[in-house]
């Protein structure tokens, strides 16, 4: 009878009955985060979430997904364990070595096209909460003078219990689609320390939670609307490839990244509502009078953000916000050489290590390097504008509608390969604009070295900060 119940919802809303599985279990975090507050022993509250996020799993992806996310969590606890000055750089390696071996062989990114799904996606976040974890312990052996200040707010001097490990994987179902949390701030929230001691003021979830609740019902009406009207199929068909003008093809480059951005926002505004009614999402209060709490940890998209940002530089602060924090602080800044400043090859690397993460498949590959030269491109023009002086108003404002321009553009077209996967139809939607979107941050990365901005114009009280 339920599966019955199942088939008839999945064909009401035109999906499969596996992704409509997934997004009941999905859902039911929210109330299993809910009564995670109300248990005041540490203990059982790892348990419960260990216990919680292992159940969901099973009823969303069967038994065999719990034996997958069982190896990289003893890959990482096990490098603690024994290699306590390796650990990190060895779950780095061996979690993404295991991650990658998953993802060729289930090649989920076919099945997710299609809309199915499998416990590929889960593992990818699990990948990144055990590495961070093994890290921030190996950073405990470090003398705090020299360390970054995340380093310093992250790092683990003692070694997690086995229950606080599984807990901190799977807690709040998390796991599911993020958002990435620290171990400490887990450990925090569990024990009641910090902004979550006692003592401390804290907010009430609830109007948060409906507002995500509110949010998240938004996201999937209109991606629910919009799908139907822009399937992927088109890049290749013969009306959109012979029959459409240039200006077609682009806008409708540009409605399909819309659509699938919907998708996004509505997975991601659940697990912020599941976040937050747990208060593992609270990050404290703002500086406003009165003041206002954060919610900061729960947070993974900001829906305006992106789509109305100035520049490509900003986007990875507004979209997929946790997995970019990671990628900055266990990536990015981590390949930097003491006393040297990062530049565009620390950005491809940190793009070519989340197009990995993401899976093998061309598109994923193409879009990230197309990111890495969209910023570039993006950091340019915003070096022209930071150069105009103050009494050319008019120039320096023309240049803030052309960065905005350009992200949109390049962000747009550069998408397309992320959601077609396959090298052909990556390239054959490309080349329906000429490869635009890739030959302007070319052009603009390259203009930079002829075009040379004066020093970027400071006020007075910013030299002063």
């Amino acid at each position: 009878m339920m599966e019955v119940e199942m088939e008839s919802m999945a064909a009401s809303i035109g999906v499969s009955v596996p992704v409509v599985r997934f997004l009941l279990c999905f859902a039911a975090t929210i109330p299993f985060s809910f009564f995670s507050r109300f248990i005041s022993s540490p203990f059982l509250k790892h348990l419960y979430s260990a216990s919680v996020g292992a159940l969901l799993s099973y009823l969303s992806f069967g038994f065999s997904s719990n034996l997958h996310f069982l190896v990289p969590i003893f890959i990482g606890y096990s490098s603690m364990l024994l290699f306590r000055h390796r650990s990190g750089i060895l779950t780095f390696f061996l979690g993404f070595g295991y991650l990658i071996a998953c993802h060729v062989y289930y090649m989920s990114g076919d099945a997710w096209k299609e809309g199915g799904i499998d416990a590929t996606g889960a593992l990818m976040v699990l990948t990144l909460k055990v590495i961070s974890c093994a890290i921030n312990y190996n950073d405990g052996l470090l003398k705090e003078e020299g360390l970054r200040e995340a380093q310093k707010k992250n790092r683990l001097l003692r070694m997690p219990s086995l229950i606080e490990y599984i807990g901190y994987c799977l807690c709040c179902g998390t796991h599911f689609a993020g958002p990435v949390y620290e171990m400490k701030d887990y450990l925090d929230w569990s024990e009641g320390k910090g902004i979550w001691s006692p003592g401390a003021k804290g907010p009430s979830p609830y109007g948060a939670t409906i507002r995500a609740l509110i949010q998240t019902g938004l996201c999937m009406g209109i991606y629910l609307y919009l799908v139907p009207h822009f399937p992927l199929s088109r890049f290749t068909d013969h009306v959109y490839q012979q029959e459409w003008g240039f200006w077609k093809r682009l806008g409708y480059q540009y409605m399909s990244g819309l659509t699938a951005r919907w998708k996004y926002y509505f997975i991601w505004s659940i697990s912020e509502a599941s976040m937050i009614i747990s208060g593992l999402g609270f990050s404290g209060w703002t500086d406003s009078s009165p003041p206002k709490p954060r919610w900061d940890r729960a947070k993974n998209v900001d829906i305006i953000g992106v789509e109305f940002a100035k520049s490509a530089v900003v986007i990875p602060t507004f979209w997929n916000i946790q997995v970019s924090t990671w990628l900055r602080h266990y990536v990015y800044e981590r390949i930097v050489q003491t006393g040297t400043k990062p530049g565009f090859f620390q950005l491809l690397v940190t793009q070519t290590i989340s197009a990995i993460w993401h899976g093998l498949y061309p598109g994923y590959i193409i879009f990230f390097v197309q990111s890495a030269l969209m910023i570039a491109g993006s950091r340019v023009i915003y070096k022209w504008q930071q150069g105009v002086p103050p009494t050319m108003a008019l120039v320096k404002n023309a240049l803030v509608f052309v960065n905005f321009a350009y992200t949109v553009l390049v962000l747009n077209y550069s998408c397309i390969g992320f959601m077609v996967l396959s090298l052909y139809e990556t390239l054959a939607s490309y080349g329906s604009v000429y490869f635009i979107g890739t030959i302007v941050p070319i052009a603009v990365i390259l203009l930079g070295y002829v075009i040379k901005p004066g020093k970027p114009v400071r006020s007075k009280s910013r030299k002063e900060q």
